[in-house]
């Protein structure tokens, strides 16, 4: 099993309508990237969201990416989610983009797909709503795959087109292309993504064993997917929680019984109204529930799977939950709620030097070896080439010589 971090720009009260404290909180989570990278962790996901205030300010992640691609060595970046409505953004500028972070990260890159957060988000690119959106990326994550091999790429389709053969540029970096991932809001999108070959992003709002069926059939679509996706098979599964793991354990705990905790979930029901809400159902701006923390209501939480929380030996003890339902990747998201920054930077060292190792023993991440058995699906070109093409003289400074591949 491998671990992440999951990074979305959440601002919460008063600093997300100042923009110093809005500075800081970005380049904070960029660095937790940065952090992450020197302690074992193999990915770092960043959100892609639109004027959703307070819940994500990460509006444009890929300048992010490149900032943190800078400055480590190993640690995976990915879109969790880049969500593809035509209204919003013509998929050319998608694959364009998506294929250069490939060449940036030197093959670090991971392209999480989906449909967008819930109405008032997808409303922002010219009243789009979210039913259209489905057929939208039904039609699109077919598409780019194609535009990354093709040398003439063209498509006249329901929702955009490019009328005549273009090469879509740059290609991706090396052998394939970078794995692909879809955001399961709803139960019925694991089945989909397993039958589509490509990796499952989970968000976790309710006992972790509540999901053991949506894994399960996941598990079961993608064996022999029914239609695959890309060039390789994305066999995982991605979840994201909460966790509180430091030296200390009394503070891990006082942290979890914080008031506030909770905020997070109240934005995730009033943006995300195209998914179910969490079992409370609290939508803000109505208060997280108040609760006075007893030791036996926080051992039920974390016995439930709502939470990591405690120092690194019992922290690793809860991870196992994840493992047995069949969780491939565990991800956390950062800021976490309670914390404050300097904590976050240690639950970053514990966890990655104390936990990680007990579940990750393999050095190769499993989107590379997955990666490595990529075949292409599609010839250069898909038309004739024109007659009367002769170059006979290119700069003498060329990568590679007038006479490269002549020979094929």
């Amino acid at each position: 099993m491998e671990f992440g971090v999951f990074l979305n720009g959440y601002i919460p009260g008063p600093a997300a309508h100042d923009t110093t404290a809005e500075h800081t909180a970005l380049m904070r989570e960029a660095h937790y990237a940065i952090t992450a990278d020197k302690y074992n962790w193999k990915y770092a996901w960043f959100g892609e969201h639109h004027c959703l205030t307070e819940y994500s300010h990460m509006s444009a992640p890929a300048p992010v990416m490149g900032y943190v691609a800078a400055k480590t060595d190993r640690i995976h970046l990915s879109t969790g989610i880049t969500s593809l409505p035509t209204a919003k953004e013509h998929p050319v500028r998608i694959a364009e983009r998506a294929a250069m972070l490939d060449h940036i990260t030197e093959g670090r890159f991971e392209f999480g797909t989906g449909r967008g957060a819930g109405s008032h988000e997808v409303a922002t690119f010219g009243g789009l709503t979210p039913p259209e959106t489905k057929s939208m990326w039904d039609e699109v994550i077919r598409e780019i795959p194609r535009m990354w091999e093709q040398r003439d790429y063209d498509f006249e389709g329901e929702h955009f087109s490019v009328p005549k053969p273009h090469n879509v540029l740059p290609k991706p970096h090396g052998q394939g292309h970078p794995p692909i991932w879809v955001a399961c809001g709803n139960p019925p999108t694991f089945a989909k993504a397993g039958s589509l070959g490509i990796g499952a992003i989970a968000f976790n709002f309710e006992p972790i064993f509540a999901l053991q069926d949506r894994i399960d059939a996941y598990k079961e679509a993608i064996q022999n997917p029914v239609e695959q996706i890309g060039q390789f098979k994305n066999d995982n599964v991605m979840m994201t929680n909460a966790v509180v793991c430091l030296e200390d354990r009394e503070r891990a705990r006082e942290i979890a019984k914080t008031k506030g905790r909770g905020y997070l979930v109240t934005m995730v029901n009033l943006y995300h109204d195209t998914m179910p809400k969490s079992p409370d159902a609290i939508t803000w701006p109505s208060p997280p529930m108040q609760i006075d923390w007893t030791d036996e209501m926080l051992d039920a939480a974390i016995d439930g799977g709502y939470m990591l929380c405690g120092n690194a030996e019992e922290v690793c003890e809860q991870v196992a939950r994840y493992q047995k339902v069949g969780c491939d990747q565990v991800v956390f998201g950062l800021p976490g709620e309670g914390m404050e920054h300097e904590e976050i930077e240690e639950m970053l060292e514990v966890f990655g030097t104390k936990v990680i190792p007990e579940y990750d023993t393999d050095p190769v991440h499993s989107t590379d070896r997955y990666r490595a058995t990529a075949q292409r699906r599609y010839p250069d070109f898909q038309h004739p080439l024109p007659d009367g093409i002769n170059v006979e003289l290119i700069p003498e400074t060329a990568l590679l010589p007038l006479s490269y591949g002549s020979a094929a």
